[in-house]
């Protein structure tokens, strides 16, 4: 397989991944779980597989590549530790929020619009120029979202579609904030360092909040389970594989897969209501992306 095969792929397969974020959280909050115990568990489960895979990395070297250094400089750690408390926690946090309380496909798409904040960051505090076909995508990907709200009215609540929109810059921040500190730092080793940094400040959220919950059934564990291995360590390392191998331009159209899948598993396994419009409305936001994404290249 040639190497731009395999990063198409890899890349698709984080956002599948990634896409089973929605649907996993669901049935957590049908186990019982709370929002920052779930993530919180998610996180905790995550951070172990990766320093597992950094071990062996570290241990078994491939040809030709280096073993990672796990140390970072004070300033790197406090930004990586910063990233993970209140970047992804953040992140993470609000879109559970919506997806506790709209559809997790719904949620998905509205969390989607992300890389139009991130243009918008780019071009305040990266003095990136902001063209036509930028605001023509900002404007695809806000119609989309209109389209979906009303059409999904059932589905749609005001609380949970702030707090997915809230996610979605927070998460654009998390993204302009990494690429600065990625120049300097390992990609493996920062996630290393975000992934316990946001298990933690969850923890700390659901003692606070008296939401501490832990999983009582098979169900709930193997949710959990799937949530750090599969959505969180599994998602993280394949996308950046990709990434290295395909560019960041086409692995952001590439993820675009993402609320695709995540809408796909809403229907098959939640029974969540999918209709034309609403597809319309997923149609119009992913364009929007793929807009964003290909005028960036």
């Amino acid at each position: 397989m040639d190497r731009d095969t395999l990063g198409t792929l890899l890349v698709l397969s984080s956002a599948a991944a990634f896409g089973t974020l929605g649907v996993l959280g669901e049935v957590a909050f049908r186990e019982g779980l709370s929002v920052p115990s779930a993530l919180a568990l998610r996180f905790a489960v995550g951070t172990a597989v990766v320093w597992t895979a950094l071990l062996v990395a570290r241990a078994r070297p491939g040809a030709g590549t280096s073993p990672p250094t796990f140390t970072l400089s004070p300033r790197e750690t406090a930004v990586a530790l910063a990233l993970g408390a209140v970047g992804y926690a953040g992140v993470s946090y609000g879109f559970f929020v919506g997806v506790e309380r709209m559809s997790a496909g719904l949620a998905a798409v509205i969390l989607y619009t992300y890389p139009l904040f991130v243009v918008a960051l780019a071009s305040v505090f990266l003095d990136e120029q902001v063209g036509v076909r930028t605001v023509a995508a900002a404007g695809l990907s806000l119609a989309g979202v209109v389209l979906i709200s009303w059409t999904g009215a059932a589905a749609f609540d005001p609380v949970g579609a702030a707090a997915t929109l809230g996610a979605a810059g927070l998460y654009a921040a998390y993204i302009v904030v990494s690429r600065a500190t990625l120049e300097t730092t390992d990609e493996r080793v920062l996630t290393a360092y975000v992934a316990p940094a946001a298990a933690a400040s969850l923890a700390v959220v659901a003692v606070a909040t008296d939401a501490v919950t832990v999983p009582t059934t098979a169900v709930g564990w193997g949710v959990v389970v799937a949530l750090g291995v599969v959505a969180t360590a599994f998602a993280v390392f394949a996308f950046f594989a990709g990434l290295t191998r395909v560019g960041a331009g086409r692995a952001g159209v590439l993820s675009t897969a993402e609320p695709t899948v995540a809408v796909a598993l809403g229907a098959v396994f939640l029974s969540e209501p999918v209709t034309p419009a609403m597809l319309l409305g997923g149609v119009l936001v992913v364009g929007g992306v793929v807009l964003v994404q290909t005028t960036a290249e």
